[in-house]
């Protein structure tokens, strides 16, 4: 029994480890990008084309990735994902080196990248449960989740470094190499097949329509989808307005930049660990919703930090309160949802997110322009705290047969 044991821990850190590498070289360019334009333009509409360059494509690409997943190796998946992002990347490289560093080149690389996300990221939460044992899920996805904030924790860092002594040409080519050692190390693990699609003669609009059919026949994962599209909508603005708040309000620093990605980081990393280590509450819905509240309070306290020291404070604790919502809501799916159709539902919620932060960044991007990004993380973080309200009067009651 230890000797299975050790054999699914061996798996599960070399993949874990694989994927976090990339991350590092992934976040290290998306911070480049969002700073450089930050930066160069100081515009809400810029920062919204930006954030909705990083998440359409993945609405586009998401449902027939969910059936790809569900039907293909979803290990030569995540690896074809991370390879075509990487030689975006590279290519980007060479025409900046080459002298054309046109804004317009970021949108585009943008666009490449979030594809290559829509398909990486619901392949890695439907792969999980094949290494996996079903109770130590909850351990694995903190486990996940804290080593992934620890790399955003050192990519700001780096992306700072990076673009004070170098360029951001640098940035790329770090992300390349990146990829290189993770897929190599993918490489050389073996994962058990999962179930797939059955039919082989089944179109992929058959498989998304029966993705549609499998939400609609499950009230609890259908309003659960619904609940995490609002909240995503409403947490938009303390994900992508932060950076142009402290350009406007405590000045245009690479160092406050750095500093407040850093702190989301390490509350990231916190919360990680605590949920790894605690577990959350017995039922994953009251720490989800727990988090949630906590979410739009800090929210809140962003909005009326009354200076830059204050206000990386409330962004430790909301980096603290984001894995204990997430992490629960992707146990859930990770253990009740039919393994042939997790690659359809973690794309739906890969979906959810793609529609719901671009959503929220056309809604608020422009409004920055014209308000202040305090008084939208203000009224939003209230409209959060409703939401959790919803959860504690509708999602309970429905999850007693999950949760």
């Amino acid at each position: 029994m230890q000797t299975m044991n050790d054999h699914w821990k061996r798996k599960i850190t070399l993949f874990l480890t694989a994927q976090t590498i990339s991350l590092f070289g992934s976040s290290l360019v998306q911070y480049a990008i969002i700073w450089y334009i930050t930066l160069t333009t100081t515009s809400g509409v810029m920062m919204t084309i930006s954030t909705v360059c990083g998440f359409l494509p993945q609405m586009a690409i998401s449902l027939f990735a969910g059936v790809w997943i569900d039907r293909y190796n979803r290990k030569k998946m995540i690896m074809l994902a991370d390879g075509m992002i990487a030689i975006a990347t590279l290519i980007l490289a060479v025409m900046f080196l080459m002298g054309y560093n046109n804004i317009w080149l970021l949108y585009l690389i943008l666009l490449i990248r979030a594809a290559g996300t829509g398909i990486q990221v619901p392949a890695v939460n439907a792969l999980i449960p094949q290494i996996v044992p079903k109770d130590q899920l909850m351990k694995v996805n903190g486990v996940n989740s804290s080593i992934s904030s620890l790399m955003m924790f050192l990519a700001p860092a780096a992306g700072g470094v990076i673009l004070s002594i170098s360029t951001i040409e640098t940035a790329f080519f770090i992300d390349v190499m990146t990829a290189i050692i993770g897929i190599g190390m993918m490489c050389i693990i073996v994962i058990p097949a999962h179930a797939k699609v059955e039919d082989g003669q089944k179109s992929n609009v058959q498989d998304i329509k029966e993705g549609f059919k499998y939400l609609k026949d499950h009230a609890f994962i259908k309003q659960l989808l619904i609940y995490l599209f609002v909240v995503m909508i409403l947490i938009s603005p303390a994900a992508f307005l932060t950076p142009l708040m402290v350009s406007r309000s405590f000045g245009p620093e690479v160092w406050r930049l750095t500093a407040s990605e850093m702190t989301f980081s390490a509350g990231a990393l916190v919360g990680g660990v605590l949920i790894a280590s605690w577990g959350g509450f017995k039922s994953r819905m009251h720490t989800n919703i727990l988090a949630c509240a906590f979410y739009g309070l800090l929210m809140v306290g962003l909005g009326v930090a009354p200076m830059f020291a204050v206000y990386l404070l409330f962004n430790l604790l909301i980096g603290i309160t984001m894995p204990c919502f997430n992490a629960p809501l992707t146990v859930l799916l990770q253990q009740n949802v039919d393994p042939d159709m997790q690659g359809r539902v973690f794309s739906l919620v890969q979906v959810t997110n793609s529609c719901a932060l671009p959503l929220g960044m056309v809604l608020f991007g422009p409004l920055a322009d014209r308000v202040q990004v305090e008084t939208i993380l203000l009224l939003a973080g209230i409209a959060v705290i409703m939401c959790a309200l919803y959860a504690v009067i509708k999602l309970l009651a429905l999850a007693k047969d999950y949760d």
